[in-house]
């Protein structure tokens, strides 16, 4: 049985304490948060203890940590619970800075603790059925992917503000996910972006709206479509086009009635936003994880994969500002 200090009580971490809670194999022990109330009240709900994360890394009956803090403090945090001998689940991204998670990644690496980063969206079950069917080579060879991921609406401003920007807080999962299907980083990011959702948000000195075009050397394309809105619900998308065919997982909708009449054909909205969408998704993250721990110690999404993902963001910061195509080789 894993025990397990969650650190961080805030929406994500009630997500990923629902999906420790629910695995046989693990047990959540203690929580934290700088919100002390809130830290009380997440571990009163599932029989842990409140605590400071600091305390929680120094505990050795504790096995690992899922990180679920604000992002400037996830490097600090990885390298802390490492060197303790802990494993570590930590959410995305690795950090803000691109040149701080490098260093975190060396440091951590030293210590061969496993890391394993919060890229949930791998576990989806209709996006896993594709990435199999692609390595399968269903669609022979991939060759063009497009990937649609619309929120409902902005966060508050005050949240875009620490954010880190689109790029590194929104689409740096869309970074994943075409490194994952496409199997590898491109070769350079091209960005185009604005503000069109929220004048505030332009204010803040972030984008809302933005495509990125990713190249690959051997001539592959990925395309990258992000917005804060979509009124009609939570639009999560991925096609991909290969020499031997077509692949596609479209959106979860709220139900499967659709209505017919001589108007029309009408269904439900997509579901409305990620809890809904992505639960199964967190469960599976974590049960990969817990199998990764207790089993060969290879996560199955690694502190690497975190640190492409960011440097993907990085390029395309500087490719939208720039308006001018970025070499990845050159931010890394």
């Amino acid at each position: 049985m894993l025990k397990i200090g969650l650190l961080g009580a805030g929406r994500i971490g009630n997500v990923h304490a629902k999906a420790i809670t629910s695995h046989a194999a693990s047990k959540l022990v203690a929580v934290s948060d700088v919100n002390q109330e809130a830290a009380g009240k997440l571990a009163t709900q599932y029989g842990a203890q409140a605590s400071t994360s600091e305390a929680i890394i120094a505990n050795s009956d504790i096995d690992a940590v899922l990180i679920a803090t604000s992002t400037d403090t996830h490097s600090d945090l990885i390298e802390a619970a490492t060197r303790a001998g802990k494993a570590v689940l930590c959410e995305k991204p690795v950090d803000l800075s691109l040149e701080r998670a490098l260093a975190c990644r060396k440091i951590a690496a030293a210590t061969g603790r496993p890391v394993m980063i919060g890229f949930n969206r791998r576990f989806d079950p209709n996006f896993a059925a594709l990435k199999a069917a692609v390595d399968r080579g269903e669609i022979g060879r991939a060759e063009l992917l497009s990937v649609t991921s619309f929120d409902p609406g902005p966060p508050p401003v005050s949240y875009i503000k620490v954010s880190g920007g689109l790029f590194r807080d929104m689409m740096i999962h869309d970074f994943d996910m075409a490194s994952w299907i496409m199997g590898g980083l491109p070769q350079t990011v091209r960005a185009v972006a604005s503000s069109i959702v929220d004048p505030e948000i332009g204010a803040a000195g972030d984008v809302d709206t933005a495509v990125v075009t990713l190249e690959y050397a051997d001539g592959r394309i990925a395309v990258i479509k992000n917005s804060r809105r979509a009124v009609y619900g939570y639009d999560q998308r991925v096609e991909l086009l290969g020499s031997e065919g077509l692949l596609s997982a479209g959106n979860m909708i709220e139900n499967t009635v659709v209505k017919s009449t001589k108007d029309g054909v009408v269904s439900a909205k997509p579901e409305f936003f990620f809890l809904e969408r992505y639960m199964r998704a967190y469960a599976a993250e974590w049960a990969a994880f817990v199998g990764a721990v207790t089993g060969s110690g290879v996560v199955p999404v690694s502190l690497d994969d975190g640190v492409n993902a960011l440097a993907l963001a990085e390029a395309a910061t500087r490719s939208a500002k720039s308006g001018m195509a970025v070499e990845v080789a050159t931010v890394m």
